[in-house]
């Protein structure tokens, strides 16, 4: 199974930002994380990262016909992008959202989410954890 997991706008800041929300943890310790954990199930997984909602946009366009499975945790463009919800919809690839944070728990504008439109399933306020859990999801549903 290959899945891609899809980082956003301002992930790369992990460790630095709002260390009493994100945590210490670097974007590079969150890579290795992933990269175990999709070891762990079996899975083949490519992590990216982007600040710009059209690549992120073109990332998800180029999936289609190679990936099994999409995690994407978009950042802030998880509550203000519906080019990024079309482009998962367009590839109808199966896809888990994950936040680092409770986003419902947080200000009022972080608690809608375009992404949760077409994601099979939300993943929030689980930290790192959440990405085992959507790749655990992908690699079960992908063997029935």
């Amino acid at each position: 199974m290959k899945i891609l997991v899809i980082n956003g706008v301002n992930l790369n800041m992990l460790g630095i930002r709002e260390r009493n929300i994100y945590g210490d943890s670097s974007y590079a310790e969150l890579e290795k994380y992933i990269v175990s954990c999709a070891r762990q199930f079996g899975a083949d997984v490519e992590v990216r990262q982007s600040n710009f909602e059209g690549e992120i946009v073109e990332m998800i366009q180029r999936a289609y016909g190679k990936a099994d499975g999409i995690v994407i945790n978009a950042g802030a463009y998880t509550h203000t992008s519906v080019a990024i919800l079309d482009a998962l919809k367009a590839v109808n690839i199966p896809t888990v959202e994950v936040h680092l944070s409770d986003i419902n728990a947080r200000e009022e504008f972080r608690r809608f989410s375009y992404i949760s439109l077409y994601a099979e399933m939300t993943i929030c306020g689980k930290g790192f954890e959440g990405y085992r859990d959507a790749i655990a999801y992908l690699v079960q549903k992908e063997k029935g």
